[in-house]
């Protein structure tokens, strides 16, 4: 697989897809890699949503982030919102591939789950036989519904593909308290603040700029993501700059100034101060060392 490089990282939509109809937000499909008609899979690109692969036969190449993985079926390949990722067009393998907005099914899940997004922190999962068929019960209930005209079909879509990331999220990370919880007050706030910072991380980096968006105090805002996802809200913010900072680092051909830049950081020397604290390698040294590994 040739890894290609791109000054500009294309945001792939679910309406760019040929399959989507006028106002789709949820897409699903079977497909041999080798006959998906995009020129683009090839070619590093983000979603704007989320991606679910279900790898039922063969094996993929495939760069997810900074990362270069070779994936065997049976597996799980999820993806979030603006992840980077590059797949390997000459790969013989069938894949369930699934995809959904960012508000398709949020709403869905919020009480059932005190941190769904947490299951696609796990972007590869090597499935067990069982595991696979477990899954496999949803999916085959999506693909008829998707292909049907009948009424209420969304409703019904969504909640499958609630019991189907819960199912998921069981596989991934077994006996964790966020999948046996079947409700958790701050939910809700937890993840209100999660998409404001994947919106806004570059120009708003202050736990108060959160709260004041939402309406609460500062404290109260971090005490409750706290609680919901385990950091800080500091934490959170940083952790999606470093992020995006090594994601920048790996795929552009911008110098290290330009992606402070890009990020919003008062110069060059604060990025690569702030990058080494969260990392321990200067912003260059990390260029240089995930580049030469995987090229």
């Amino acid at each position: 697989m040739q890894l290609t490089k791109y000054n500009h990282i294309p945001l792939v939509s679910v309406q760019d897809s040929p399959l989507a109809e006028e106002g789709s937000q949820f897409i699903i499909h079977l497909a041999n890699l080798k006959e998906i008609d995009w020129e683009g899979i090839a070619s590093p690109h983000r979603h704007d949503g989320y991606t679910v692969d279900l790898l039922l036969k063969g094996s993929v190449t495939q760069y997810i982030d900074f990362e270069k993985h070779t994936i065997h079926a049976p597996a799980l390949i999820m993806l979030e919102p603006d992840q980077i990722h590059q797949h390997d067009r000459s790969a013989d393998a069938e894949v369930l591939a699934m995809y959904f907005t960012r508000d398709f099914l949020i709403t869905e899940t919020l009480g059932v789950l005190s941190c769904w997004q947490c299951t696609f922190k796990d972007s590869i999962l090597h499935l067990e036989e069982h595991q696979l068929q477990e899954l496999l019960s949803f999916a085959r209930i999506l693909l008829h519904e998707y292909r049907s005209d009948r009424p209420r079909k969304e409703a019904i879509i969504r909640n499958v593909l609630s019991a189907f990331i819960i199912a998921c999220g069981r596989i991934a990370r077994p006996g964790r308290e966020e999948y046996r919880t079947e409700h958790y007050g701050g939910n809700a706030l937890g993840v209100q603040f999660k998409i404001l910072v994947d919106e806004h991380f570059r120009d708003k980096v202050q736990v108060s700029e959160y709260a004041e968006m939402l309406h609460v105090t500062p404290g109260h805002l971090n005490d409750t993501v706290k609680n919901t996802i385990g950091r800080s809200a500091k934490q959170v913010i940083d952790a999606k700059r470093i992020m995006e900072a090594k994601r920048l680092l790996f795929w552009q051909k911008h110098s290290v100034k330009q992606i402070a830049g890009e990020l919003n950081f008062d110069d060059d020397a604060y990025f690569s101060r702030f990058f080494k604290k969260h990392t321990g390698q200067t912003p260059a040294l990390f260029q240089k060392s995930i580049r030469e590994k995987y090229n």
